[in-house]
């Protein structure tokens, strides 16, 4: 079948289950896509094991032609990080500048090396040594938290505001830099590259330094391109040339496209929507990118979800989806903590918001992908079962599984959180109570 038809079939599976959620299910559009992908794959794998229809052979062609690493890395991502950036309001991220940068550099650095370190000593505990550099790799892939699922949800929950831009700033910036230490832990493991301060420090900044100053060149260029014209379709084609274009631009640079597009973004969305659009344009503007935001979500998790299907699980890999699972909280808690240690003593936050940036910590189909990123071939000897474990196939399993619970679990229950938290801080905007005398 043809990629494109393929695609497009995709695409109206996607919208139908989010109609469908609209009369049943009734939650948010990413969980929904979600466990309807996964009861779909379990629907067809337990018919293929009962020997009544065998899909899985079909899927396993489908989704290579997909190539989702390729697909969401080099294509897609540029399109939800531009879009999710559109609406960052850039005077109440510089009120949260230092909570932000913590979060997204501390806090991912943190987690990176707390599940690479407890993941390293699990592994040695039930007899299967695996290298330090590929237990750090697995925690450079999953602990960005995903803003193609944060975003999603926080904003349909409407969380305080202070909270919001929290967790809506660290996901889109720690995206970009957990991307950054994704690539220079994966060139030290599989590219023969020197672990060496100065060959770090080069991979670092080529990749940072150099997608934030790509991204404020194409904002700035749009920017006035977008200024110079009146006609409103044509502004609106100059946004789309962003997120292609300059993202491609970035991937053959050899920079950050995640940070050049969320920065590209804010200039867009904060500067040239004042100053290049009218009224009725920022309205269009504002629809296009949520409804292009939204189609693309549903394609993405839903192909997460199909590729359950190609999965051979085994008898250990439940085990270890349990212990990464437990893991990543775990370096969650640290992730956030840690910044919060130092960040209350100079300021006052909600009440819930360590809680909510704990558990609003969603993986998505991002770090599904980078984990697929891993070349195969690569066989982790273990005792257990007297089996040896190709590492792609372990990291892609414990990414899954971390995947799924954190959208279909953490998602689904974190809005009695966000609704105690806005309940929160209603009661402490009302006028204290008279006393009487």
């Amino acid at each position: 079948m043809d990629v494109y038809y393929i695609f497009c079939f995709l695409a109206a599976v996607s919208v139908f289950l989010g109609f469908i959620n609209q009369y049943v299910l009734r939650t948010q559009t990413t969980i929904a896509i979600t466990a309807g992908s996964l009861a779909l794959s379990l629907i067809v794998t337990g018919l293929g094991k009962l020997e009544v229809v065998e899909l899985r052979d079909w899927v396993a062609q489908l989704l290579p032609l997909m190539n989702l690493p390729d697909l969401l890395l080099k294509g897609m991502l540029g399109f939800l990080l531009f879009a999710g950036s559109l609406h960052i309001d850039l005077l109440m991220l510089r009120n949260q500048k230092v909570e932000i940068a913590l979060l997204a550099i501390v806090g991912t650095l943190i987690s990176t090396f707390a599940v690479g370190y407890m993941l390293y000593f699990f592994f040695g505990l039930i007899g299967m040594p695996v290298a330090l550099v590929y237990c750090l790799l697995f925690g450079a892939l999953i602990s960005p938290t995903d803003p193609i699922a944060v975003l999603a949800i926080i904003k349909s929950m409407r969380a305080p505001e202070q909270v919001s831009i929290q967790v809506e700033g660290e996901s889109l910036f720690n995206d970009g830099f957990g991307m950054v230490v994704f690539a220079v832990i994966y060139a030290l493991a599989f590219q023969g590259t020197e672990p060496t301060v100065a060959a770090i420090s080069h991979l670092f900044l080529v990749e940072a330094l150099g997608g934030i100053a790509l991204g404020l060149a194409t904002g700035g260029l749009f920017h006035w391109l977008i200024c110079s014209t009146n006609d409103h379709s044509l502004e609106l084609l100059l946004t789309l040339v962003i997120p292609t274009a300059g993202f491609a631009a970035a991937n053959m640079l050899g920079v950050s496209g995640a940070l050049a597009m969320v920065v590209a973004g804010i200039i867009i969305g904060n500067f040239t929507r004042e100053k290049g659009f009218s009224r009725m344009s920022q309205h269009e503007l504002d629809n296009f990118w949520s409804i292009t935001e939204e189609f693309l979500n549903g394609i993405l998790f839903l192909m997460v979800g199909l590729f359950l299907i190609t999965i051979d699980f085994k008898p250990i890999d439940y085990v270890l989806i349990v212990a990464a699972i437990v893991i990543v909280l775990l370096g969650r808690v640290a992730a956030v903590g840690v910044p919060f240690l130092f960040l209350k003593r100079h300021r006052r936050y909600h009440p819930y918001t360590e809680r909510i940036l704990i558990w609003g910590g969603l993986r998505g189909g991002l770090a599904l992908a980078l984990a697929m990123s891993i070349p195969a071939g690569y066989v982790v000897d273990g005792v257990l079962e007297d089996a040896t474990h190709d590492l792609r196939h372990l990291w892609v399993v414990m990414t899954y599984g971390v995947v799924l619970f954190s959208i279909v679990v953490q998602g689904s229950t974190i809005a009695p959180l966000i609704r105690r938290s806005r309940e929160a801080s209603f009661s402490e905007n009302e006028p204290p109570t008279p006393q009487a005398d």
